[in-house]
C-alpha cells in the first residue's frame, strides 16, 4: 500500500519525510512485524520493537518520539478509526458475501462449529481485523450492525427475519429445548424455546447458501439469561431453587419476552423491573402485572427482597449485578420443574 493512500484513508499526519513511499502489509501485532510493514501502535510500548523489527512506517495517536527519520511517522486521531478505514478499503477488493442480523442471531452464530468459508465476527475492531484482514474470496461473513460499525462493508445483504426452516421441538420448558433438525436429535439443550426462531433464521442461512455447520451444546448468549438463587440471592446451582431472576440488557427485547413468559409460565408467580428511564415501556403491561421501577442497579437486590415470586424479568442490567462468580453454576435444567 502506498504512503499516499495510507494518509488519505486514514485522514492521518505525516510529521517526517520519509525516504519510505510503501509498506508490504498492515500489522498492529507486534508478533507480527516484518521488514516492510505499517505497524499500528495500539501499546506505545511496542514502538521500538517494531522499529527494530523492520517496520517502514509507524501509526500512532499519542505524542511519541521518533526513532528513525527514514520511516513514515503517521499521526490519527484514533487508532480504532484508522484500523476500520484501511480494513475498508482491503476488503473492496475481497469477493465475499456479508449478511448483516440482529444480535441474537449472530450469538447464536458463534456458537455453531463451522467451516473457513463462514465467519460470524464479533470483538473489537482489532480482533475483527486479524479475522478478516486476509479473509479467503467466496466467504459468507455474518455481523450485527449494532455491535459493529455499519460502514465496514461496501455491500451488504439483510439476512431475512421470517424463519423458513422448521425446527421441531420434542420436549420444551422455559429455558432448555429438546429438538430435531435435519434428522437430528438435540437433547437438552441450554437453549430457551424463546430462541428457536432466532435459530431457524440462521439455519435457514446456512440451508439456503450450502454452508457446511455442526450444532453444539448451547451456552448462555447474555440474553433471557436464566440464574437460580436462594432468599439471599446468592447464586445456587440451576433447580435447587424457586427463585429465578432472568436478565434482559436489551430493552428491546423485553415485550417478546414477557409475552413469552406469561404464554410458558402462566402457573407462575412473575415480577418486571426495569429502569425508569424506560418508563414508556410500562403500555405493554396489564394491570394484573406487578411492575417495578428501578433508579439504579444498586437498588435492584433490595427491591426484590421485598416481593414474592418465581420469576423475575430484569431489564437494563446483567447478573454482574449479584457481584458474585457464577462458575459453579450447572447447566439450567428445565426438565426439572
Amino acid at each position: 500500500m502506498r504512503l499516499e493512500n495510507v494518509l488519505a484513508l486514514t485522514y492521518g499526519e505525516l510529521v517526517n519525510s520519509p525516504f519510505v513511499s510503501s509498506f508490504t502489509n498492515v500489522v498492529f501485532d507486534i508478533k507480527d512485524v516484518k521488514r516492510g510493514d505499517l505497524f499500528l501502535a495500539f501499546n506505545e510500548e511496542d514502538i521500538e520493537s517494531a522499529v527494530f523489527n523492520g517496520a517502514y512506517g509507524i501509526i500512532f495517536s499519542r505524542a511519541t518520539q521518533i526513532s528513525d527519520t527514514e520511516i513514515a511517522w503517521i499521526k490519527v486521531s484514533s487508532l480504532e478509526d484508522a484500523l476500520r478505514r484501511l480494513l475498508r478499503f482491503r476488503l473492496i477488493d475481497k469477493e465475499i458475501i456479508v449478511y448483516k442480523t440482529n444480535e441474537i442471531v449472530l450469538k447464536l452464530a458463534l456458537q455453531v462449529i463451522t467451516q473457513n468459508n463462514f465467519i460470524a465476527i464479533d470483538g473489537d475492531i482489532r480482533e475483527i481485523a486479524k479475522v478478516l484482514w486476509d479473509v479467503e474470496s467466496g466467504t459468507s461473513v455474518l455481523f450485527c450492525p449494532t455491535l459493529h460499525t455499519k460502514d465496514l462493508f461496501t455491500k451488504v445483504i439483510e439476512l431475512s427475519q421470517k424463519s423458513f426452516t422448521h425446527v421441531d421441538i420434542v420436549e420444551q420448558t422455559l429455558f432448555e429445548t429438546s429438538f430435531i433438525y435435519d434428522n437430528i436429535f438435540y437433547e437438552r439443550q441450554q437453549l430457551s424455546p424463546f430462541f428457536i426462531p432466532y435459530l431457524e433464521i440462521l439455519l435457514n442461512l446456512f440451508k439456503n447458501n450450502s454452508i457446511p455447520y455442526r450444532l453444539r451444546k448451547f451456552t448462555p448468549i447474555d440474553h433471557f439469561e436464566a440464574v437460580f438463587t436462594n432468599r439471599n440471592f446468592e447464586i445456587r446451582e440451576f433447580g435447587t431453587s424457586d427463585k429465578v431472576l432472568i436478565f434482559e440488557r436489551m430493552s428491546s427485547l423485553m415485550e417478546p419476552e414477557v409475552l413469552f413468559l406469561q404464554r410458558e409460565a402462566r402457573w407462575a408467580k412473575i415480577i418486571y423491573l426495569i429502569p425508569i428511564y424506560e418508563k414508556s415501556l410500562l403500555e405493554i403491561f396489564t394491570e394484573e402485572n406487578r411492575v417495578i421501577l428501578y433508579n439504579n442497579e444498586n437498588e435492584i437486590v433490595n427491591l426484590l427482597r421485598a416481593e414474592s415470586f418465581n420469576f423475575a424479568l430484569i431489564i437494563g442490567v446483567t447478573k454482574d449485578i449479584l457481584q458474585k462468580p457464577l462458575f459453579n453454576q450447572r447447566e439450567l435444567s428445565l426438565f426439572d420443574f
